[in-house]
């Protein structure tokens, strides 16, 4: 079998754009992910709308019509799905990728379906479009262990009639706050700033506003969690260090996460150590390492804030040109 042009590990969005711009450019490609076509979009609440417009997040040319302005969760699934459908992309779905070994113009990766099977591929170019939602963000206090500490939300139904403490200032932890209180949740809100984070969606900062103001949302500004018990919370002050202990059934610690550099490490990527950003040249998209780039958030490191689908989708287009124009 030839070796693939590119292999890319990671099928969400800025994976797929890899691999239409590969298609486009008339070079093979092989996508591969741990889970289904888009799953960290299918890890989102089932609620949710995207910040951006639709057209800020199109892909490879194709249109992306809508009634609304800001597409929702289900209709980006169904969009990124057509479109990897439309450029006929090879997609291993819950295929493991598991270590790459090799160099430029001869990588060899080892994978590993839900079954168990291993297979191998020979690969000119790497790209890794892992995203940046592989392990969360963790309080790092005893009990953190419990049952009740939850690092993910997808809805407010299992929390009707309980305390639910939101740990967290940013979209997430709002949106989620406003809709376990409009279902009968008794929600406590705690950040360790004294306001929200400034990128709260503006059309959403009335809303909370007005429910932290009124009381009918609680919210402890300038603390963190500090321990977590089965049927108690504590919170730390972040100036004085005093502590407040509150009643309560659920912890959901919106608080981030961060991407697996492992691949990289292995195969010998510089990632720096405090941003977690991998070293790369931000035209095309190259790591130190030839033949290895990265897509999408993966290039933000521990700040998932600052790529996003809209402008990590350009990242496919740059690495394809860089290699067109190597040959």
């Amino acid at each position: 079998m030839d070796p693939i042009d590119i292999a890319v590990v990671g099928a969400g969005p800025c994976g797929i754009a890899v691999g239409a711009a590969a298609k486009k450019a008339n070079m093979s490609a092989l996508l591969f992910d741990k889970g289904c076509v888009g799953a960290s979009i299918v890890n989102y609440p089932y609620y949710m709308r995207f910040f951006s417009t639709a057209d800020r997040l199109e892909i490879a040319g194709i249109p992306w019509a809508i009634p609304e302005k800001n597409p929702s969760r289900q209709e980006a699934l169904v969009y990124y799905r057509s479109v990897a459908e439309h450029f006929a992309l090879d997609v291993r779905q819950y295929e493991t990728v598991e270590s790459i070994t090799g160099s430029k113009g001869s990588f060899l990766l080892r994978s590993r379906r839900m079954s168990g099977r291993e297979q191998e591929y020979e690969a000119k170019t790497i790209v890794m479009a892992t995203g940046g939602f592989h392990a969360p963000n963790m309080l790092e206090v005893p009990g953190e262990d419990l049952p009740k500490v939850l690092h993910y939300y997808k809805e407010p139904y299992p929390f009707y009639d309980q305390d639910v403490l939101v740990v967290g200032g940013s979209n997430s932890a709002v949106e989620a706050s406003l809709e376990m209180f409009r279902n009968g949740v008794r929600v406590t809100m705690v950040h360790f700033l004294d306001k929200l984070d400034n990128g709260v969606k503006s059309w959403v900062v009335p809303d909370i506003s007005n429910r932290l103001e009124q009381g009918e949302i609680k919210v402890h500004w300038k603390h963190r969690v500090a321990e977590v018990t089965p049927e108690t919370v504590v919170l730390r002050h972040e100036e004085t260090g005093k502590l407040l202990e509150l009643k309560n059934d659920w912890v959901v610690a919106l608080t981030g996460w961060r991407p697996n550099p492992t691949l990289l490490y292995d195969l010998g990527v510089n990632v720096d150590p405090e941003t977690g950003i991998p070293a790369h040249d931000p035209v095309s998209m190259e790591t130190n390492v030839p033949g290895v780039h990265i897509a999408g958030v993966l290039a933000a490191g521990n700040n998932a804030n600052k790529i996003f689908i809209e402008n990590g989708k350009a990242h496919g287009g740059q690495i394809v040109e860089a290699l067109v124009g190597q040959n």
